[in-house]
């Protein structure tokens, strides 16, 4: 007997707006979390800094090291003055971005712009194209500067200006690239990872550029239906060979965020469509949207934070853990006034 389609509001929950979390808490392993265990339905509430009483030596905890761009630019219209702003996504070539951009109906082929700085350069920008899904292509006249004239760009549900942009960048993020920071990460300090390592807690690294649908909420009705816009990843020989070395000895793989799961999962796939039954080294474009009904050949446990209604990265954990079991688990943290989305606390789903 066939099975109905998934239905995107399936996926929907109220939450309070005030357990929105506005700002960081300091310090950042303060933070609180859900611990979820799948195989009893069992919920514990802990600090994050209590997170090695859920681990055990020789576990491999992999994390994307992903750093946010200032990808964030504020400009002028060269013939109204006008304001306008662009949200860089991905690089095409030298000097060519796609984009996201506002208003649009400002932003049409052939309108130029520039930027207002202080660095004495003369940045200008132009539109030259406009996609059906409304994403713009543009041409940034002095590249090198995106770093002195960008801004952080936060999520739209965060109205509260950030004090210190570093505190939207995880402690270990290296390679910029990604428009959004891999949020799980955000509740480690340097301290608590030298505490894990200490305890025979392994740790590696990969690469995924967190792109477009971070910001994106399905709105079609049916989840297949939505488009999945790829994002850049990157994991590398030393990553697959502790990953395959773990699994060959029973110890668990635990994905620090649900980017960090979309890596693991699209590099199996890749390295199993290659013939192999260990994870290859694996770099290029993810395009793999998990959803209820998805094998996980590599991820036995998640941290992660709590996700948006009706998004990607909610129907990801309910992948992992049951659609059931997720939305109840939230409805415990709403009643327990947790804190969500990127500034929020965590969870750990076993």
């Amino acid at each position: 007997m066939a099975t109905s389609p998934l239905n995107t509001s399936e996926f929907d929950y109220y939450l309070p707006s005030d357990l929105i979390a506005q700002e960081p808490i300091e310090p950042r392993d303060s933070s609180r979390l859900l611990v979820l265990n799948r195989d009893g339905n069992e919920i514990e509430h802990h600090r994050f800094h209590h997170l090695s009483r859920h681990l055990r030596a020789g576990d491999v905890l992999v994390f994307n090291d992903s750093r946010v761009v200032p990808a964030r630019i504020f400009a002028k219209r060269e013939d109204t003055g006008s304001n306008a702003e662009f949200l860089l996504l991905y690089r095409l070539e030298s000097g060519v971005w796609r984009a996201l951009g506002r208003p649009g109906r400002r932003l049409r082929p052939g309108t130029r712009f520039y930027v207002n700085n202080d660095t004495g350069a003369d940045i200008s920008i132009e539109v030259l194209g406009v996609g059906e899904d409304g994403i713009r292509t543009i041409r940034i006249s002095s590249e090198e500067w995106i770093g002195r004239v960008g801004r952080i760009p936060l999520p739209p549900y965060v109205h509260t200006p950030l004090k210190n942009p570093e505190r939207y960048q995880t402690v270990y993020s290296r390679w910029p690239g990604s428009i959004a920071a891999p949020t799980a990460g955000l509740h480690f300090t340097e301290g608590l990872l030298r505490s894990l390592l200490a305890q025979g807690i392994r740790q590696v690294f990969v690469t995924l550029h967190v792109g477009l649908d971070t910001f994106r909420p399905v709105k079609e009705k049916y989840p297949r239906d939505h488009v999945l816009h790829t994002e850049y990843f990157d994991l590398g020989q030393e990553a697959a060979q502790e990953i395959n070395t773990a699994h060959e000895e029973g110890r668990r793989v635990i994905a620090v965020g649900t980017t960090t799961v979309r890596v693991l999962e699209q590099a199996a796939a890749l390295s199993k469509l290659k013939g192999s039954f260990r994870l290859l080294p694996s770099t290029g474009w993810a395009d793999l949207f998990i959803l209820p009904g998805h094998h996980f050949q590599l991820v036995d446990a998640m941290i992660t934070n709590f996700h948006l209604p009706r998004s990607t990265l909610l129907m990801l954990v309910s992948a992992f853990a049951g659609r059931e079991r997720i939305l109840s688990a939230y409805q415990t943290a709403i009643d327990r006034n947790y804190r969500f989305y990127s500034f929020g606390d965590g969870m750990m789903i076993l």
